[in-house]
């Protein structure tokens, strides 16, 4: 594993969401450092998605601050919060299904110039710039998945797994800095996962990109993640190695079920 930036990327601070009189997300604070893997674990019910849809902006907080660089984000609308380098996968896939695997990584990139309605008449030439540069760079990304071979298939007819790592591919198509992962591992095969992994591991020595994963396979996340939070309530219960996190006695007792003891 590379070493993750000191500084923090994303911070939340205390953080409450609230329906009604339920609070799924209560006092919650943490940090994710730049350049790192950081995992995400607790009990169904502990507030995970919930705050993955906070930050990207699903959600607005009924009260706290999240921060993105330093830049305060809680209460942009998603759209605002992907433009400035957030992007998330869901833990059911949702990718388009009646689209090619090609066309759905070429629809990702924002403020396409022939989305307007006048371009494709008056500026053909950009246009058609745009798009060679987006088709090139769909072609690199279904690649880098090993999906090349599948650009013409339907989504419709992928495994699982491999719609898993559609989604992971639709992220790289805006330069993401800090990608929100929702259980990834989820219904997904060895081999898929294995491949997974790699390109996660791959995606931040090289890239320098953050991840942010919510996932429930202690394996998984002991083998892929620098950072372990454990959420209990909504709020932060502990913090550290995926070693130190499976020797906490409030974690062994709550979400681990004993089984590392």
């Amino acid at each position: 594993m590379s070493t993750p930036d000191a500084a923090p990327i994303l911070v939340v601070d205390d953080v409450t969401k609230a329906f009604g009189g339920v609070r799924a997300v209560n006092g919650c604070s943490l940090t994710v450092s730049g350049g790192s893997i950081t995992g995400l674990i607790g009990p169904n019910g502990a507030g995970k998605t919930t705050l993955f849809n906070l930050i990207t902006g699903f959600l607005k907080p009924t009260s706290g601050r999240i921060s993105f660089r330093g830049t305060r984000i809680d209460g942009l609308p998603p759209h605002a919060i992907f433009q400035k380098g957030i992007v998330r996968t869901f833990q059911i896939p949702r990718e388009l299904k009646s689209m090619t695997l090609l066309e759905n990584l070429m629809l990702v990139p924002p403020a396409q110039s022939g989305e307007r309605i006048w371009n494709p008449w008056f500026f053909a030439w950009r246009v058609s710039r745009q798009e060679e540069a987006i088709f090139a760079k769909a072609m690199q990304v279904l690649e880098f998945v090993d999906m090349l071979h599948l650009r013409d298939e339907y989504a419709a007819n992928l495994s699982g797994g491999q719609k898993k790592l559609l989604e992971l591919a639709r992220t790289l198509m805006c330069n993401p800095q800090l990608i929100l992962l929702d259980e990834p591992g989820a219904g997904v095969n060895r081999v898929l996962m294995k491949k997974l992994v790699t390109d996660i591991e791959r995606l931040r020595r090289e890239l320098n990109i953050t991840f942010f994963l919510i996932e429930h396979d202690m394996d998984l996340i002991t083998r892929l993640c620098d950072t372990v939070i454990v959420m209990s309530e909504g709020a932060k219960l502990a913090e550290g190695s995926a070693e130190e996190v499976k020797a906490d006695a409030r974690v062994l007792e709550a979400y681990l079920g004993g089984q590392y003891r």
